[in-house]
């Protein structure tokens, strides 16, 4: 990092938190704090839906994603323009004649204030975990390329959230977002073409391509029915759709920005808006990672991208066996040079299957070198991701980019987690202050007693989730976490308010129930790993419901 990165990471962080405090300070009333004065128009609302599902996540392991995966995660979004529709049509008017502050308020009004609490509670559950993992993401990025402590990292960046959103609530957040996803897209769409312009000057677009999918990584559609494939065409339609509908329909921190909106039109028009860009948004990163991996065709890459985890086991005892695995490395990508420039010099589809057999000895190779890291590890006694998905695009960045743009590139990841934080803390300050301290702890205060709550749940939450950030632990990669702490709690949700749309017959007393079985069943079938976790939204949905029509069914009479 040279000064002027800093100039330009520094910057812009500081400019669109003290724009976004300076504009939203000084809220009147908890309508104004939770709703944003109910004054934002549909692209404000589009975006701020956007922005809020984008955290640093996003920008930072789906390039990994697809850089060892390929484009097949892109599937996992095929649902989301359905789910998108089916909101507009039945939750947003819903929503707005009831004239709810939180979704889970209304579930009140069809039920009762138990299935309200519950709904409520499962929400803070959820979303409190994932707070925590949206400020650790963009705390690992900066530790590795800092060598800065951890859990400083973590508290710096949960306080910059927090002075925003606690000033200026649901306003604060949706102003910030704007300018927060402008940075977002001048960074990857500078990236993108900087990486087509490094490859070398015979290799077009075209011929990149060519080169991605001789290596599989262009793969994008799989129509399997095969449960092991977690990301097919049928999980993302039918999986991604009840994740979709449970995510953007009933969890809080996006209601909340929808909610703020000056019509039922301009509601509608902003998540037709978020449904229309979010697919080719995320095709467009993956394409980012996949761009990623052709330039290290023809670049050398280490064999594992965690900075850390190569510094551990280079002052280990396998340090030997380690710089072997890099040597065969080397071989391996001296050996794909030579069958690429073959292919493109001839575009033989034979020579195909030998870059494919190149590619599989680079991850065996890789695989090899994970397990070499973790006895390294365990010999220290000590924890290292193994992992590298997360680790790609940021080592990409750093070593490759000029002057400049390196804290353009932090400053998009760092902007995507601010602002997906920023609304998470404020979704769980509301939810808590409305739906539990205000309902069923200390009713009948004023709303200037509701309002000063609310500064101070905000506040709070924010607290736990800096908390939650230091002890955080990479799973598998960051996106899929985030998705799978989800997909265990958005299927039971989303069936109780599909069971309070459309199932009349259906009481309050049989959904809390079912509610609760259900849940206790998803963890232990996500426990045991019954299914891919994106069915399980599908599977907890569909339980709640068909548990809660038996028991209704048994006691006919409950109320």
């Amino acid at each position: 990092m040279q000064t002027l990165d800093w100039i330009v990471l520094i910057g812009t962080l500081v400019t669109i938190v003290g724009y976004g405090t300076w504009k939203t300070r000084g809220s009147k009333n908890v309508q104004d704090y939770v709703r944003g004065g109910n004054e934002s128009k549909w692209w404000t609302i589009g975006l701020s839906v956007m922005a809020t599902q984008a955290s640093a996540i996003t920008f930072l392991s789906t390039p990994g994603q697809a850089f060892h995966s390929g484009m097949g995660f892109v599937q996992f979004y095929f649902g989301l323009p359905i789910a998108m529709i089916i909101i507009c049509m039945v939750f947003i008017p819903l929503y707005h004649r009831l004239k709810v502050y939180t979704a889970y308020e209304f579930l009140e009004n069809r039920f009762d204030l138990k299935t309200r609490s519950l709904t409520a509670i499962l929400f803070l559950i959820q979303r409190g975990l994932a707070a925590g993992i949206t400020i650790y993401a963009p705390a690992i990025i900066l530790s590795a390329v800092l060598g800065w402590n951890l859990t400083y990292l973590n508290i710096i960046i949960g306080i910059l959230v927090i002075i925003y959103t606690v000033s200026g609530g649901t306003k604060a957040v949706s102003m910030t977002q704007k300018h927060q996803m402008a940075v977002i897209f001048t960074g990857m769409f500078v990236a993108f073409f900087l990486i087509i312009s490094y490859l070398p000057e015979n290799i077009t677009f075209t011929k990149a391509l060519e080169i991605a999918g001789a290596s599989g990584k262009m793969d994008v559609l799989d129509f399997s029915f095969n449960l092991e494939n977690r990301y097919t065409v049928w999980s993302g339609l039918i999986g991604g759709t009840f994740l979709a509908l449970s995510y953007f329909g009933t969890d809080q921190s996006q209601v909340q920005r929808y909610l703020s909106g000056k019509s039922v039109k301009e509601m509608q028009m902003g998540l037709i808006f978020n449904g229309l860009l979010k697919v080719p948004m995320q095709f467009f990163i993956l394409l980012v990672g996949v761009m990623v991996f052709v330039f290290y065709q023809f670049n050398q890459s280490p064999i594992n991208f965690n900075p850390a985890a190569e510094e551990l086991i280079l002052n280990s005892e396998y340090a030997n066996a380690y710089q072997d695995l890099e040597q065969e490395q080397l071989a391996i990508f001296n050996t794909k040079q030579e069958v690429i420039k073959k292919y493109v010099d001839t575009g033989n589809p034979m020579l195909t299957d030998e870059i494919a057999l190149a590619n599989q000895a680079d991850i065996a190779n890789r695989e090899a070198a994970k397990l070499l890291i973790q006895e390294a590890a365990d010999s220290k006694i000590v924890r290292v991701e193994t992992n590298d998905k997360d680790y790609v695009f940021i080592h990409f960045i750093l070593n490759n980019l000029p002057r400049g743009l390196i804290g353009l590139l932090l400053a998009v990841i760092l902007s995507a987690a601010m602002s997906s934080t920023a609304s998470e803390l404020n979704a769980l300050a509301s939810t808590t202050s409305l739906d539990l301290y205000k309902r069923s702890m200390v009713p009948g205060k004023s709303e200037t007693h509701y309002l000063k709550a609310t500064k101070w749940f905000t506040f709070a939450w924010g607290i736990l989730a800096i908390i939650i950030a230091c002890v955080a632990y990479l799973a598998d990669n960051l996106i899929q976490l985030v998705n799978i702490i989800g997909s265990i709690f958005y299927g039971n949700v989303l069936g109780i308010f599909l069971l309070a749309f459309f199932f009349k017959y259906v009481r309050g007393n049989a959904v809390f129930v079912a509610a609760l079985i259900t849940q206790a069943i998803v963890i232990l079938g996500w426990w045991q790993d019954w299914m891919p976790y994106l069915w399980l939204n599908l599977f907890g949905c569909i339980l709640v419901i068909l548990i809660a029509f038996i028991i209704q069914k048994l006691n006919p009479k409950s109320s």
